[in-house]
């Protein structure tokens, strides 16, 4: 994954290749598949280029197909739905070695005004300097040391804030299943609210489906099989993807090997965006022990 925001940006600067169709390069990863933060954001700058300036996204919709393969580009091609005298609608297929692996539906809106009406900040939420980095709480829970972590997601800054295991700060039975980080871009985007708009989208996958797991004691890669399967995003206001948001996420419901996850992306006290994500959390059969113990009876 991009070790750097220059390396993000790159990532997300795609190569036309003709009208309506483009293609991604791949960042060089130890992971075995593609992010799907990463063909979430290149498939939203592809919907983006083909829609006036003067139309913001304000909703996206997408489904995983297939695993992405990291040794290959990803071709992006767009088609234009409608454009209306407020909104456009573009879809999005992308292709790896002739075979489609995700959809993306967006909508862009010009700006109006209308009703204003917002949920507030949660209450005692710790400033993100005096949370730990995430790639340290994962060093301490995965066996992969920080350093593994920070060369796979360096290009974002995440903060574990805290979720609802027990003795965790977000302990509440009404949520067994809630996480929050903070999270920004590791350094300055330039003032292009397209490409802060997919840094975010990019950054939305990390996380939003491990709040799922946090009330069964396993970690997504250690115990647990997981993909994204489908992911939705809601952008209210404008932000920016390089300064910090906190990302509340609640998992509302966990059953038949798949979770949904929904978070609210808050910036300077505002909320900015909605997210909802359903992903395959299936459990991994435990290894057996020489004594028997630990063989799973089913």
């Amino acid at each position: 994954m991009p070790q750097s925001v220059v390396e993000l940006i790159e990532l997300l600067d795609l190569e036309e290749i003709e009208v309506g169709l483009y293609r991604a390069r791949q960042p060089s990863t130890r992971l075995q598949r593609v992010f799907g933060g990463q063909v979430l954001a290149q498939a939203l700058v592809a919907a983006t280029r083909t829609v006036p300036e003067t139309r913001v996204v304000h909703s996206l919709h997408a489904y995983f197909l297939v695993a992405g393969r990291t040794d290959m580009p990803i071709v992006y091609d767009v088609e234009v739905v409608r454009d209306g005298g407020s909104f456009s609608s573009r879809r999005v297929v992308a292709r790896q070695a002739g075979k489609v692996i995700f959809y993306l539906s967006a909508s862009f809106h010009i700006h109006e005004p209308g009703f204003e009406h917002a949920d507030p900040l949660p209450d005692e939420v710790p400033a993100p300097e005096d949370c730990p980095r995430m790639s340290e709480v994962l060093a301490q829970v995965s066996g992969r040391s920080a350093d593994f972590w920070e060369r796979e997601w360096g290009a974002l800054d995440v903060r574990y804030v805290g979720d609802s295991r027990p003795g965790g700060p977000l302990v509440d039975p009404r949520h067994p299943a809630r996480a929050r980080v903070w999270v920004r871009t590791d350094g300055d985007l330039p003032e292009d609210h397209r490409l802060h708009e997919a840094a975010l989208a990019f950054a939305s996958d990390l996380t939003l489906l491990s709040a799922s797991t946090v009330p069964h004691g396993v970690l997504i890669g250690n115990g647990v099989q997981a993909a994204s399967i489908d992911h939705a995003m809601w952008f209210h206001r404008p932000f920016r993807a390089d300064q910090w948001l906190l990302y509340d996420q609640v998992s509302p419901s966990a059953s038949s090997a798949l979770g949904l996850s929904t978070a609210r992306l808050f910036q300077h006290g505002v909320l900015v965006s909605d997210v909802a994500q359903e992903g395959l959390i299936r459990p991994l059969p435990r290894e057996p022990r020489p004594d028997g113990a630990g063989v799973d009876q089913g």
